[in-house]
């Protein structure tokens, strides 16, 4: 799978004084958005946790483009562009679902880490290979044509 697609539809919770979408709120989408395309991979997160294997943000990066308001029909497309030893980086892609126009674009770093416990206590989040399971079935697949970082 190149890309998967996520759709959210705004609500009057999401948006802020002005009635645009409070800026935060992308970040959430790109969550469901990335929760999602593992799912439809058939690695649904929660199997990981299992696992003890978690995958946290290290870096995050938004770049908006265009408002969007309550009752806009988004999309969000995500994708990995690149799978590192212990990481993975998703591009996203925020769009009005009807004319595909851009609102957003952005991106996200994560490190695999595994959990030791003692006595069913976390002590200890110490990075790890990313799964041999996710690296054969995700595949990168860059959305966005210019790269976007934060320096």
């Amino acid at each position: 799978m190149n890309y998967f697609d996520y759709r959210y539809r705004v609500l009057y919770a999401d948006t802020d004084q002005m009635g645009i979408t409070y800026y935060a709120n992308y970040l959430k989408w790109f969550e469901a958005a990335r929760t999602e395309y593992f799912r439809a991979l058939g690695f649904p997160y929660t199997e990981c946790e299992k696992k003890g294997i978690y995958l946290p943000v290290a870096e995050a990066h938004v770049n908006y483009v265009a408002p969007s308001t309550y009752d806009d029909d988004i999309t969000v497309r995500t994708s990995v562009v690149e799978i590192g030893n212990s990481t993975l980086r998703f591009e996203y892609q925020a769009m009005k679902a009807k004319t595909q126009a851009v609102i957003a674009t952005g991106y996200t770093v994560h490190v695999f880490v595994h959990s030791v416990s003692i006595h069913g206590v976390n002590k200890a989040m110490k990075p790890c290979r990313v799964p041999a399971e996710i690296r054969e079935v995700v595949k990168e697949y860059a959305l966005l044509k210019k790269r976007c970082r934060c320096k």
